[in-house]
């Protein structure tokens, strides 16, 4: 269904270098081991991945990093589609989303739901559809996209685009042309939705999409037989996204946006941002940002220079001298903390007497047990804050090292079969 099947390396099972940039202008590398992506299995800890039909296989939590997940800085994607990204880098390579996998079935607030574009009444299952008539893949696993805007779009106005520069494939469709992609193995893979409005903004999105105002994407590593990606909010909120991924051994996890989110309107969700943020970050949800991004902080007044350059100041001095950082304190907005533990402590606000002079987390210590526990008072991350609070089982994308103790929305399974893609507005 659209595009030649590639061939690539086999991929790599330990050791795979996932680059993490930290905002604009610093690139940070670590190493994360990809050896439970092979097993399917998880080292992290957690809440769990929402379940929706099928059975659990035990043990899936989701592997470790996805070999390579696409992060650049300025948006542009490792595949080929080009995008500016509001000022921070894509997440890419993120741990895994932790250990148990529920089975009581799927996360849902009982209210309307889309189907077809349009509002339905039930849970999860009304919300993802019929499954039954997906068809099998000749590739690795089938894309399936969802037109999830509440009846504010039309199939004929969410288009998906998938390119990827060393293969030649180059696929710009919308829902309403084509709602699969048999998807080939690849590395470091972006996938970009748009919307084109009515009237377009710009006007040459008509003809153009990708040039649409009004966009979002996914990132992820498709082994052989393995998905490893996510989504994420690092840069941006532009679409609400949700994703559904199925295996062959019953293994069935949702990441994205939760369901109460994609029943809103889009300037309800803006609004709801700016009622639960303190004021320092409602200015993300506003012109010039909105209608079109609800960007992170680092891309408003968070940066150098900005209004709110100095916002964490207190808080890092603290958090410093608890725990005796040897590390040097960052600049604006956590920023660069090169130290995966010792940043997310920073945007979390938590880590008093936890953490080594070195900004690693002390052996036994429970820091990322419970989720609740983050956040507790400011200055922390509350744009993070806001995305985790509407995920799926609180798993988000909100910072670089939001993988740290598994709270990402990473996930990785053996033996896909399809990824149902949900896009809302």
């Amino acid at each position: 269904m659209g595009g030649a099947q590639a061939t690539f390396p086999a991929p790599v099972t330990r050791g795979t270098l996932r680059a993490m940039s930290h905002w604009k202008d610093h690139a940070l590398f670590t190493l994360a081991g990809l050896v439970f992506a092979c097993s399917g299995t998880s080292p992290g800890q957690g809440s769990t991945t929402t379940q929706v039909g099928g059975s659990t296989a035990s043990g899936s939590g989701g592997a470790a990093a996805t070999a390579g997940t696409s992060n650049r800085t300025g948006g542009t994607a490792a595949t080929g589609d080009s995008r500016p990204s509001g000022g921070s880098p894509a997440t890419g390579g993120a741990k895994s989303t932790g250990g148990n996998q529920t089975t009581g079935g799927a996360k849902s607030t009982g209210g309307s739901r889309a189907t077809g574009g349009s509002g339905a009444t039930g849970g999860a299952d009304s919300f993802w559809g019929d499954t039954t008539n997906i068809p099998a893949a000749n590739n690795v696993l089938m894309f399936k996209f969802l037109n999830r805007s509440n009846g504010a779009l039309t199939d004929s106005q969410i288009y998906w685009s998938f390119q990827n520069t060393s293969t030649g494939i180059n696929e710009l469709h919308s829902i309403l042309e084509q709602d699969t992609y048999d998807m080939p193995a690849n590395s470091s893979g972006r996938m970009y939705f748009y919307v084109v409005t009515n009237p377009p903004d710009p006007a040459g999105s008509a003809t153009s999409p990708r040039t649409s105002k009004y966009y979002d994407f996914i990132e992820f590593t498709i082994g052989a037989d393995t998905y490893n990606g996510n989504t994420t909010r690092v840069d941006a909120f532009g679409l609400k996204i949700a994703n559904r991924l199925h295996c062959a051994d019953g293994f069935d996890a949702v990441i994205g946006e939760d369901y109460a989110t994609f029943a809103q309107s889009r300037d309800a969700t803006f609004a709801q941002f700016i009622a639960e943020v303190p004021v320092e970050f409602a200015h993300l949800a506003q012109p010039p940002f909105a209608p079109y991004r609800i960007v992170q902080p680092g891309a408003g007044q968070f940066k150098t220079g900005g209004t709110y350059e100095h916002y964490y100041d207190s808080w890092v001095d603290q958090l410093w001298a608890s725990n005796n950082i040897t590390v040097a304190k960052p600049g604006a907005n956590c920023n660069p903390i090169q130290q995966p533990t010792l940043s997310a402590a920073c945007y979390r606000h938590v880590g008093l007497g936890a953490l080594n002079p070195d900004g690693t987390l002390k052996n036994g210590n429970t820091l990322w047990q419970d989720g609740t526990t983050f956040y507790p008072v400011a200055p922390a991350d509350y744009y993070a804050k806001f995305w985790h609070d509407h995920a799926q089982n609180g798993k988000a994308y909100g910072f670089p090292y939001d993988d740290v103790g598994s709270w990402s929305s990473y996930i990785s399974h053996k033996n896909p079969q399809y990824m149902l893609v949900a896009i809302g507005w």
